[in-house]
């Protein structure tokens, strides 16, 4: 299992690559979420975010996927991983947008309460919440390179969080800085983020993947052979 610096630096590369896929997967993404956060209400743009930009980003990690394997990717092949995998995507951001749900009620109800026990159980909430989308990092890359349903991607991804948390805390921790830093400055976040992720999140769940598969070497099948040809394709092209 490779170092999550090591996995880093590799996206980076594989990014400065394929730029101009980062930044048509990025900006068909952005058409979507820039619009729905600046023009509707907070309950309209949370359920088109659910109904849109998580399939959106499945397609990303589809298409991006597939380019890690040797294969073209385009705007079309992120529409068609989008439209493959849409239910289990739409499964997924519901949840996700339950969560969200539970974070804001718990401190709009505690939080409107005196006392250090209503802070207390507001901050709980945070930390539980936190942790489950913590522990659903590899979920949809799950979907795209196990063939996975969701629920069981679901279940996968709190296990591997649990076989190596602090290099999932280290990849959540990468994908949140990405974000703020690219969100600074807003043109970056619209061109580059969702391509950058796309190539991150893949390389980060292969990469726990295969240290899996080393822990269980009588288990075999097209999921493994998925993951372990792109990533010795992709090592193939750095070298």
């Amino acid at each position: 299992m490779r170092k999550l610096s090591e996995i880093m630096v590799r996206s980076g590369l594989q990014t400065y690559r394929e730029i101009i896929h980062v930044a048509l997967f990025s900006i068909v993404s952005s058409l979507v979420l820039f619009p729905v956060l600046l023009f509707l209400p907070v309950p309209l743009a949370l359920l088109l975010l659910v109904l849109l930009y998580v399939p959106l980003a499945a397609g990303t990690l589809y298409a991006c996927h597939r380019i890690q394997q040797g294969e073209k990717g385009s705007v079309r092949t992120m529409l068609r991983g989008t439209l493959a995998h849409y239910g289990s995507s739409l499964i997924f951001g519901l949840v996700c947008a339950l969560f969200v749900l539970i974070l804001v009620s718990s401190w709009w109800y505690y939080g409107s309460r005196s006392g250090m026990m209503s802070l207390a159980l507001a901050v709980f909430q945070t930390y539980f919440v936190a942790l489950f989308f913590i522990s659903q990092t590899y979920t949809l890359s799950l979907v795209i390179q196990e063939q996975l349903g969701i629920f069981s991607a679901m279940g996968r991804s709190v296990k591997l969080f649990v076989a190596r948390p602090m290099y999932t805390i280290g990849a959540c921790f990468q994908m949140l800085c990405f974000a703020v830093l690219l969100g600074v400055t807003v043109v970056g976040f619209a061109c580059l983020y969702m391509g950058m992720i796309g190539f991150f999140a893949n390389l980060v769940t292969a990469n726990v993947l295969r240290k899996d598969e080393e822990a269980t070497p009588s288990g075999s099948g097209a999921g493994d052979s998925t993951t372990v040809s792109g990533d010795f394709h992709l090592a193939g092209r750095e070298s």
